[in-house]
């Protein structure tokens, strides 16, 4: 016998886990009885790909005992099995993906979240909120010897060799207070139909039953349909079934928002059955998260760890593909260049679009949509030039004339008859770009401004340039007033070179050029990015990206001709009261911006200094 300590990670996990009060604690079941499913899965492709294993006896099925008595549940397969160095990997570490942020949702005392369990992988821990001991025997398939895992979760497990003479697994739970519960047969079969009932897989129930002269007998029941359910028509299946198998596939506890299936008869046979969530996973932004989507062939599960099977802006996808015309033995080499796989790919993302499109006209589940796969969905501007019309007519931004999010064709709709561009500003604050300066002289037009907070937006909008030949123009670049540029205003901005030049030469370090804004109203200054520079937004991308060596790229500084300070500063004499105040106009745009300026106790003096003549 050996002992093992569980990893810092796990042990943290499970004590947060054993103490927190968790208000749904079936899920534990439904954990156990996946994680069966999977054993079973990567078996049956085995013997039917494998020499080695062809030869074997395969009878797959899933068991569960309880024991009121004894205060035991036990929940056994005939998958694949784990040998000594599987229990260790798969019972005493989780993967580093996603732990972390997992534990960072989490409180002593606090409730859980059932969503959260079967996000990040770590199921088999919820076992111990109703289990004082557990203990997992199990047979790899192919292997002499097996192996018994035991731990009561707190700190460490034992492992020793056994005795079992088939392959497979069987957890055995010695059931504490909070389990005792679940020794009890109409609360498994209600959990099994409730989440578990279309896993392609037999579940059998053991269980005593007392006749009317009271004597009991022994009987098994399978208590699941276990069957393909996206291989059956549609006509056949209600709500309620796609939801069933959804909870299975997804480990999550809501209902999906919305269903596509498909069955695709022709030149290629396949089915897929997509499920859109209700709510984004919490690993959606990292860089090893887990794909949503299993590949069967033949109704045999092939792989649900290859991320080229939907392309990665849609990773937020759960559900089935299952072809016909696949080789069984297919490898996740030949996935990426196969291209019967490929064909289907490029007409699952076509149909999964098309079904956000028709979405898109319910405004409210839309928008509960788009609130959680916003930035996902605005990737796939930048990556999949094929979809990008469609994609276009899927996002959604923030408005100066709007309430909510609007869409690109609604605002076209709405634009002026003279009107040449989309407008649109990027941001890091909602509430500093609707107050920001550059707005003004679009407010004075009544001219909408998209508003564009979200950090990728700063680098796809650009990137896709155009919406049905229409620019799409940032107020936060130079050029983008220069079409509503009156002749008055051309006149204003040719009387004041003198003060500009003045003004650029006190400048000439901190800025590219100082211009006359024909942009400002109620302002006296702004700053905006030259038409072939990344704007403020893009540099605090590129730096938090890492690019820290990026060479120092000057703004422009815009001054509003009509305002009181700007018609002053003409007419002063006083060339150190002119630098402060040049200065001060220059730091305040920045500010405002939300760029942090270089010397802050030097513009805390100036600001005093002018203060004190002022007064």
């Amino acid at each position: 016998m050996s002992k093992h300590k569980f990893k810092t990670e796990v042990n943290q996990l499970l004590q947060l886990i054993i103490h927190s009060l968790y208000s749904h604690k079936e899920i534990f079941l439904r954990e156990l009885v996946s994680n069966a499913s999977d054993a079973l899965d990567k078996l049956k492709y085995l013997t039917l790909t494998d020499e080695s294993f062809k030869k074997m006896k395969f009878d797959p099925r899933i068991d569960i005992e309880f024991d009121k008595d004894k205060k035991t549940l036990v929940v056994k397969d005939t998958g694949i099995g784990m040998n000594e160095e599987d229990l260790v990997e798969n019972l005493g570490t989780i993967a580093n993906s996603g732990t972390k942020k997992f534990l960072q949702q989490l409180k002593p005392g606090t409730a859980i979240d059932a969503n959260l369990i079967g996000q990040f992988g770590v199921g088999f821990y919820s076992i111990f909120m109703v289990a004082d001991t557990v203990e997992v025997l199990s047979r790899k398939a192919g292997e002499d010897k097996a192996f018994l895992w035991k731990s009561s979760g707190k700190g460490d497990y034992e492992i020793a060799e056994a005795e079992q003479a088939l392959n497979g697994t069987s957890i055995t739970l010695h059931l504490n207070d909070e389990g005792i519960e679940f020794a009890n047969k109409w609360e498994i079969d209600n959990i099994i139909k409730k989440y578990s009932n279309h896993i392609p897989f037999p579940i059998f129930l053991h269980f005593e039953e007392e006749d009317k002269d009271k004597k009991k007998s022994r009987k098994t029941e399978q208590v699941n349909s276990a069957s393909a359910i996206w291989k059956k028509p549609k006509n056949e299946l209600k709500d309620k079934d796609y939801n069933e198998f959804y909870k299975t596939i997804s480990h999550d506890y809501d209902d999906p928002l919305h269903c596509i299936h498909t069955h695709a008869e022709g030149t290629l046979q396949y089915t897929t059955l997509f499920y859109i969530p209700k709510k984004a996973p919490f690993d959606l932004f990292q860089v090893e998260y887990k794909p949503g989507v299993k590949l069967y062939v033949k109704r045999v599960f092939i792989t649900d760890d290859d991320k080229e099977l939907l392309p990665s802006y849609l990773r937020f996808v759960k559900g089935i593909i299952d072809s016909d015309d696949l080789p069984l033995n297919v490898s996740r080499e030949l996935l990426q260049k196969n291209r019967v796989l490929a064909t289907i790919k490029s007409a699952s993302v076509k149909k999964i679009l098309s079904e956000l499109v028709t979405l898109s006209t319910d405004k409210k589940k839309y928008e509960e949509f788009y609130t959680e796969f916003r930035k996902p969905l605005k990737e796939g501007l930048y990556q999949d030039f094929a979809n990008r019309e469609t994609l276009l007519e899927l996002v959604r931004f923030k408005s100066t004339t709007e309430t909510g999010y609007t869409s690109l064709s609604d605002y076209k709709l709405r634009m002026k008859p003279d009107q040449k561009a989309i407008y649109y500003i990027t941001g890091e604050n909602e509430n500093n770009l609707r107050h920001s300066p550059l707005l003004e002289m679009y407010k004075q037009k009544e001219i909408e401004v998209l508003i564009l907070d979200d950090e990728i937006d700063e680098i796809v909008v650009p990137a896709v340039g155009k919406y049905k030949d229409i620019e799409l123009k940032s107020v936060n670049r130079s050029d983008a007033a220069q079409d509503l540029k009156t002749e008055d205003e051309k006149k204003t901005e040719k009387e004041i070179e003198p003060l500009i030049k003045r003004m650029a030469k006190v400048l000439s370090s901190e800025v590219k050029e100082v211009k006359a804004s024909v942009r400002l109203s109620d302002s006296p200054s702004c700053i905006v990015a030259d038409e072939n520079d990344p704007t403020m937004q893009m540099q605090h991308l590129m730096k938090a990206m890492g690019q820290g060596n990026l060479p120092d790229i000057k703004p422009i500084l815009e001054v509003n001709p009509t305002h009181p300070i700007v018609k002053k500063l003409e007419t002063l004499k006083d060339d150190s009261v002119f630098e402060d105040i040049t200065r001060l106009l220059f730091e305040q745009a920045m500010l405002i911006e939300g760029v942090q300026i270089k010397d802050p106790s030097e513009f805390a003096k100036r600001l005093n200094r002018i203060m004190e003549g002022a007064l």
